[in-house]
């Protein structure tokens, strides 16, 4: 009851519609990069009901759109972005779209987003320093829902922050939830359940049950890493789009998940609302009214 206020709209959307769904990266296909104003756009407008974004600084401290380490298949370049100044990086260009695409600057991107949007921040935690009193700029306290691996460190500059904005730290164990579980001075609405395999701890459909009597949403994570390595027990994207999306984002449902991130948020639209006996929208357009998108501009 601490931040109610603040968890305003992730409960409302919550009461509306389980599960959540989370879009990875946002979407990018076609000619419009992940990680892009383009790409959240894309995301709403294919259903999703948040977007995960990840972040970098520049060595001017302005912050960008972009997943470290993934340099080479953006730009086609050899390069460590979190390397190059503000200038350097706003004349990056998509090695399949060099004539416009650019790198999203966190500042467009929030600046041009909805009232009614909500943001997953991942990959951030190094910049929380800075990050946070820059966020709070925009007056977006109950839109970001920050996420971060369960480490002191991380979970001090929290604490320290004095806007108490979301927080969905991503949970290998027990051992992590009993390290953020009833923690004051930090705003915990939820947590993501990191299970490789089945007979995981965090596999059980208790903890769900124990985490939901805390108050707490869980986070269950269907995308397929490059790695190959299991995020919730192997009921994935991969399994529901070439399997059976029974044993895939069904299982996850069934496991209780009230967010559920993806890379194929049209498909899990249309499986969701089957599922829950929704009726179909018509074709078109299908992100979600209650949200307004972003002006691309």
């Amino acid at each position: 009851m601490q931040y109610q206020k603040i968890n305003a709209l992730l409960n409302a959307r919550l009461a509306e519609r389980t599960p959540l769904i989370a879009v990875h990266r946002g979407t990018g296909l076609g000619n419009v990069p992940e990680n892009t104003l383009q790409a959240v756009k894309a995301a709403l407008r294919q259903g999703a009901d948040m977007v995960e974004i990840d972040i970098i600084k520049s060595t001017d401290g302005d912050f960008f759109l972009f997943h470290d380490g993934c340099e080479r298949q953006a730009f086609d370049r050899d390069i460590d972005i979190r390397e190059l100044s503000t200038e350097e990086i706003r004349t990056l260009r998509y090695r399949w779209i060099r004539h416009e695409a650019t790198v999203t600057g966190l500042d467009t991107l929030l600046e041009r987003l909805g009232s009614g949007v909500l943001l997953n921040v991942d990959r951030s935690w190094w910049y929380w320093d800075d990050l946070l009193p820059f966020a709070d700029r925009f007056n977006m306290t109950g839109q970001l829902v920050f996420k971060s691996p369960v480490e002191e460190e991380w979970l001090e500059r929290l604490r320290r922050h004095p806007v108490k904005y979301p927080y969905i730290p991503m949970v290998r164990s027990r051992r992590d939830i009993e390290a953020v579980l009833g923690d004051p001075d930090i705003n915990l609405v939820g947590v993501e359940l990191i299970a490789a395999h089945k007979d995981d701890e965090l596999a059980r459909p208790d903890v769900v049950t124990e985490m939901h009597a805390s108050g707490l949403a869980c986070l269950l994570n269907a995308i397929n890493l490059p790695d190959g390595v299991p995020l919730f027990a192997g009921h994935d994207d991969r399994t529901s789009v070439f399997d059976d999306p029974a044993d895939g984002w069904g299982w996850l449902m069934k496991q209780g998940a009230d967010i559920i991130q993806t890379d194929w948020p049209d498909l899990l639209l249309q499986y969701r609302d089957q599922v829950r006996g929704v009726a179909l929208p018509p074709q078109g357009f299908r992100h979600n009214p209650a949200v307004d998108l972003p002006s691309v501009g």
